[in-house]
């Protein structure tokens, strides 16, 4: 019976899926499942045949087999690798290359023959490449194909890099890559226009010969593609679709992941659901929204119709559960961010009392406070609550370097024009411009240009925060440790980050915290920062009394919005606090038409911003509530 339960809740998915709770523990169970497969050629004195891939993906896999080896004693001494794939051009020493992240990742720290280790090669004259790929193919079909292929998998469904048109039978061979791939590639080149268009990558036919293939996947930001992936038709399009064709492959996801699959997004369409207040809040919003109606409109046809007749029987009349979800969204809905003064709070998402409360904004990097929630910050102070701000990085990574001459060009122009000394500050300038001239890409800038983008992005952060009504003394620098590494890739958190951020929570002592809570962000740092305020607020509460009284309210707009059935405090934009934001956000002029890191969306962030708050009220409109010009929506967490 268990079984016939699990088929039917994933006859939509068409091979075979695991999900766990996240992805240190997905990680450790594919770890687990390749040692035993070194072990078990070990016993029997054969070589275990790898095929290993590279990116975010595998490392926690790596970090395990890493660990079996030097605290469990698992050897390599029989394992033989091929590595799907290779930027082209690429030497081997690049901090970009896969045979430098391998050889970090995993190759450096394990027994394993250096001989065993195979990864395209990047440096080769193009004449000899196509015969190169065919002798990487005859390599692996002489010791009887891979026994265990390892795979992530691009937001364009690429596997290895294998872009959509790759046909089902292609062999290794120099491809050219998709813009989205170069764009998500972005961040460790220093900018899309240093990835390189091409790579060497084992094909998809390649792929379909080894004897088992495990795909894996994690975070909210890769559910789009798994959906598709898992769930959609075969096509070229979407090349990781032709691993339905093989009764050899598994997907190993994390929840996020995993999310937008139909058991777990609406699984009232392939099963009897706990009818939890979220999940059928989910559930009517998700009808309208398929239907076109509004909430009230619903009728019983449409929930029978729809998967959702269990809901109507047990709850029903329809009526009443339309009635009941739609007052839920109008509760949602206020002026007030703060809360009312003296009014009935009941039906409010935020506290009537106090009536002027201490709110502080964390925002991760210093643009992400107006771009996410501009029109309520400009809210909160013009209706007199006590707002601070806090910048937890200095965001000197995302300034151009001539923005950065600019400003140094204008220091010495200014010490010029008041008859100051300026020797010191002409040596640093041509010191800046002969390492830049010299810089190849995500080459960390000397302190010098660090300090300058730092400050450059320092002065945004206060003519915004000042734009909004935020007293000078009430603006916060924190540069926590962490990011301040001059890399795009930062250092882990450490006990000075939540120090620093106990120490200003409890100098503030704010009955209103909101931060960041858009995961989705492609750098992490909003995940890290958030993070950072959240193990801050749980200490503090074991000591601090004030802490119980202080709501956590999570943002979002820099890169997604929060679903419409989550959101929990919607506040309306009139036309003219629209364009009180654009400005608000205008002021970080180093972010304007062409910011360092943009992600893969081409819309500048104010635009961005906008279009979100828009679609956000127009589907509260959509649904049958009040249409606003534009709409910011907050969650509050629990902690």
């Amino acid at each position: 019976m268990a079984r016939l339960n699990l088929l039917e809740e994933t006859r939509y998915e068409k091979l075979a899926v695991t999900v766990y709770p996240d992805q240190h523990t997905a990680a450790k169970k594919v770890a687990a499942r390749i040692a035993a497969l070194i072990k078990n050629k070990q016993e029997r004195n054969e070589n275990a045949v790898l095929g290993l891939a590279t990116g975010a993906t595998p490392v926690g896999v790596y970090a395990e087999l890493v660990r079996l080896h030097r605290e469990e004693g698992l050897s390599f001494q029989n394992v033989i690798t091929f590595n799907l794939d290779e930027y082209y051009p690429m030497q081997p020493t690049a901090a970009q290359s896969y045979v430098t992240f391998m050889n970090e990742n995993l190759f450096n720290h394990i027994d394993i023959k250096k001989s065993n280790v195979h990864i395209p090669d990047g440096t080769l004259d193009q004449d000899y490449l196509q015969a190169y790929c065919f002798e990487y193919e005859q390599k692996i079909n002489a010791l009887g194909g891979l026994d265990l292929q390892i795979l992530g998998i691009g937001r364009t469904g690429h596997i290895g890099f294998n872009e959509p048109g790759s046909a089902p039978n292609s062999g290794t061979r120099l491809v050219t890559l998709d813009d989205l791939t170069r764009a998500d590639a972005a961040r460790d080149f220093g900018g899309k226009e240093n990835v390189p268009t091409k790579a060497i990558t084992m094909g998809i036919g390649t792929i379909f010969k080894a004897r088992e293939i495990i795909l894996m996947a994690w975070s909210q930001k890769k559910a789009p593609i798994i959906k598709k992936a898992v769930e959609g038709e075969i096509s070229g399009d979407v090349p990781a679709t032709y691993l339905q064709l093989s009764d050899h492959v598994e997907f190993i996801l994390d929840q996020d992941a995993a999310s937008l699959l139909t058991r777990f997004d609406t699984p009232w369409l392939v099963k009897d659901c706990e009818w939890t207040k979220q999940m059928k809040k989910k559930a009517v919003i998700w009808l309208a929204e398929t239907l076109q109606k509004p909430v009230l409109k619903l009728t019983e046809e449409d929930y029978n119709n729809h998967g959702m007749a269990q809901l109507a029987v047990e709850q029903g009349p329809v009526y009443n559960i339309n009635i009941d979800i739609f007052n839920q969204l109008q509760h949602t809905i206020t002026g007030w961010p703060g809360g009312k003064p003296h009014a009935d709070d009941n039906q409010r998402p935020e506290r009537a009392q106090p009536a002027k409360k201490r709110s502080i904004i964390f925002s991760p990097h210093p643009d992400d406070d107006v771009i996410s929630m501009g029109g309520t910050f400009i809210r909160l102070v013009d209706q007199g609550h006590e707002v601070h701000v806090a910048y937890q990085t200095s965001g000197n990574t995302a300034v151009w370097d001539d923005d950065a001459l600019r400003f140094v060009e204008f220091a010495i122009d200014f010490n010029q024009s008041i008859g100051e000394d300026d020797s010191k500050l002409k040596t640093i300038y041509e010191d800046m411009r002969v390492f830049m001239e010299k810089k190849v890409p995500n080459q960390v800038d000397t302190k010098e240009i660090l300090d300058v983008k730092g400050f450059i992005r320092k002065t945004e952060a206060i003519s915004g925060a000042r734009y909004a009504g935020v007293p000078d003394e009430n603006i916060h620098f924190m540069a926590l440790p962490f990011y301040e590494t001059g890399k795009t890739k930062k250092n882990s958190v450490g006990e000075e980050d939540i120090r620093l951020t106990m120490e200003l929570l409890n100098k503030v002592k704010p009955q209103q915290v909101f931060a960041a809570g858009d995961f989705a962000d492609p750098h992490g740092t909003h995940i890290v920062c958030f993070n950072i305020i959240l193990a801050a607020l749980q200490r503090l509460k074991q000591t601090e009394d004030w802490v119980k009284d202080c709501w956590l309210w999570l943002y979002r707009g820099a890169w997604h919005e929060f679903e419409l059935y989550e959101i929990e405090m919607a506040v309306p934009l009139s036309p003219q606090e629209v364009l009180r934001k654009r400005n608000a956000i205008f002021k970080h002029q180093s972010q304007k038409d062409r910011a360092v890191f943009p992600g893969d969306d081409a819309r500048e962030f104010w635009v961005r911003a906008e279009d979100r708050n828009r679609e956000t009220a127009s589907q509260y409109d959509r649904l049958g509530l009040a249409e606003y010009e534009a709409m910011e929506a907050f969650v509050r967490y629990q902690f």
